[in-house]
């Protein structure tokens, strides 16, 4: 009998506003996927001072946050989806 070790994925980020250097879980971003990079961020609360933290997300930073479960929304809607409200 072996001894089964999960290793759970973590990410280091710097919050803009305090300048701490942390350490986050999946469970603890948010991934917002725009229709253009510019409009591509992820987010956290800074577990230092609590603040919304929001950054820009390339393409490696969104494959690696959705490839580790991070949560995600689209920003826009596909061609052929439901029509937006007004």
């Amino acid at each position: 009998m072996g001894t089964r070790v999960t290793t759970t994925t973590r990410f280091k980020a710097f919050c803009t506003e305090c300048r701490s250097k942390v350490e986050l879980g999946a469970e603890a971003l948010r991934l917002a996927v725009g229709r253009t990079r510019e409009r591509t961020f992820y987010s956290f609360t800074c577990p230092e001072c609590g603040a919304a933290v929001r950054k820009p997300a390339g393409e490696r930073i969104v494959d690696a946050l959705t490839g580790a479960g991070v949560s995600t929304m689209r920003l826009h809607l596909e061609p052929g989806g439901p029509a937006a409200m007004p």
